[in-house]
Protein backbone atom coordinates (compact mmCIF):
# COMPACT_ATOMS: atom_id res chain seq x y z
CA UNK A 1 0.00 0.00 0.00
CA UNK A 2 2.83 2.41 0.78
CA UNK A 3 4.21 1.97 -2.74
CA UNK A 4 0.90 3.28 -4.08
CA UNK A 5 1.10 6.19 -1.64
CA UNK A 6 4.65 6.88 -2.83
CA UNK A 7 3.53 6.88 -6.47
CA UNK A 8 0.75 9.35 -5.60
CA UNK A 9 3.32 11.52 -3.81
CA UNK A 10 5.42 11.53 -6.98
CA UNK A 11 2.42 12.47 -9.09
CA UNK A 12 1.68 15.38 -6.76
CA UNK A 13 5.31 16.44 -7.23
CA UNK A 14 4.64 16.56 -10.95
CA UNK A 15 1.47 18.54 -10.18
CA UNK A 16 3.27 21.18 -8.17
CA UNK A 17 5.90 21.69 -10.85
CA UNK A 18 3.13 21.94 -13.45
CA UNK A 19 1.40 24.61 -11.33
CA UNK A 20 4.71 26.46 -11.04
CA UNK A 21 5.10 26.48 -14.82
CA UNK A 22 1.54 27.68 -15.36
CA UNK A 23 1.96 30.41 -12.71
CA UNK A 24 5.11 31.60 -14.46
CA UNK A 25 3.15 32.03 -17.70
CA UNK A 26 0.15 33.84 -16.22
CA UNK A 27 -0.59 37.14 -14.47
CA UNK A 28 -2.88 38.53 -11.78
CA UNK A 29 -5.51 36.35 -10.17
CA UNK A 30 -4.79 33.45 -12.49
CA UNK A 31 -1.16 33.42 -11.37
CA UNK A 32 -2.22 33.54 -7.71
CA UNK A 33 -4.53 30.56 -8.21
CA UNK A 34 -1.73 28.55 -9.81
CA UNK A 35 0.50 29.38 -6.82
CA UNK A 36 -2.25 28.22 -4.45
CA UNK A 37 -2.44 24.97 -6.45
CA UNK A 38 1.35 24.72 -6.14
CA UNK A 39 1.20 24.97 -2.33
CA UNK A 40 -1.64 22.44 -2.05
CA UNK A 41 0.11 19.93 -4.34
CA UNK A 42 3.39 20.48 -2.48
CA UNK A 43 1.76 19.80 0.89
CA UNK A 44 0.01 16.70 -0.41
CA UNK A 45 3.22 15.42 -2.00
CA UNK A 46 5.25 15.88 1.19
CA UNK A 47 2.53 14.39 3.40
CA UNK A 48 2.26 11.30 1.21
CA UNK A 49 6.05 10.97 1.04
CA UNK A 50 6.23 11.08 4.85
CA UNK A 51 3.50 8.42 5.07
CA UNK A 52 5.26 6.17 2.55
CA UNK A 53 8.54 6.06 4.49
CA UNK A 54 6.83 4.27 7.35
CA UNK A 55 7.66 0.99 5.58
CA UNK A 56 9.80 1.92 2.56
CA UNK A 57 13.47 2.75 3.24
CA UNK A 58 14.02 6.52 3.15
CA UNK A 59 16.72 6.45 0.47
CA UNK A 60 14.63 4.27 -1.82
CA UNK A 61 11.46 6.29 -1.26
CA UNK A 62 13.22 9.57 -1.91
CA UNK A 63 14.91 8.27 -5.08
CA UNK A 64 11.62 6.89 -6.44
CA UNK A 65 9.73 10.08 -5.49
CA UNK A 66 12.26 12.33 -7.22
CA UNK A 67 12.47 9.95 -10.18
CA UNK A 68 8.71 10.09 -10.72
CA UNK A 69 8.85 13.86 -10.34
CA UNK A 70 11.79 14.26 -12.72
CA UNK A 71 10.35 12.03 -15.44
CA UNK A 72 6.85 13.43 -15.08
CA UNK A 73 8.07 17.01 -15.10
CA UNK A 74 10.29 16.38 -18.13
CA UNK A 75 7.34 14.87 -20.01
CA UNK A 76 5.02 17.73 -18.99
CA UNK A 77 7.70 20.13 -20.19
CA UNK A 78 7.97 18.39 -23.55
CA UNK A 79 4.27 17.86 -24.21
CA UNK A 80 2.68 20.90 -22.56
CA UNK A 81 5.33 23.60 -22.29
CA UNK A 82 7.02 22.64 -25.60
CA UNK A 83 10.47 22.14 -24.11
CA UNK A 84 13.06 21.04 -26.66
CA UNK A 85 13.63 17.33 -27.10
CA UNK A 86 16.34 15.22 -28.68
CA UNK A 87 17.68 11.67 -28.58
CA UNK A 88 19.81 12.16 -25.47
CA UNK A 89 17.02 13.76 -23.47
CA UNK A 90 14.67 10.86 -24.26
CA UNK A 91 17.48 8.35 -23.60
CA UNK A 92 18.08 9.71 -20.10
CA UNK A 93 14.35 9.89 -19.32
CA UNK A 94 14.09 6.20 -20.22
CA UNK A 95 17.19 5.49 -18.13
CA UNK A 96 15.57 7.26 -15.18
CA UNK A 97 12.41 5.19 -15.56
CA UNK A 98 14.51 2.03 -15.61
CA UNK A 99 16.31 3.16 -12.47
CA UNK A 100 13.04 3.76 -10.60
CA UNK A 101 11.74 0.34 -11.65
CA UNK A 102 15.04 -1.22 -10.60
CA UNK A 103 14.87 0.38 -7.16
CA UNK A 104 11.36 -0.98 -6.69
CA UNK A 105 12.48 -4.43 -7.82
CA UNK A 106 15.37 -4.66 -5.36
CA UNK A 107 13.62 -3.07 -2.38
CA UNK A 108 11.97 -5.27 0.18
CA UNK A 109 8.84 -4.03 1.91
Amino acid sequence: MNWLILILAGLFEVSFTFCLGKARNSVGTESTLWYVGFVIALLLSMTLLIKSIETIPLGTAYAVWTGIGAVGTALIGIFIFKDPTNFWRIFFIVLLIGSVIGLKAVSAE
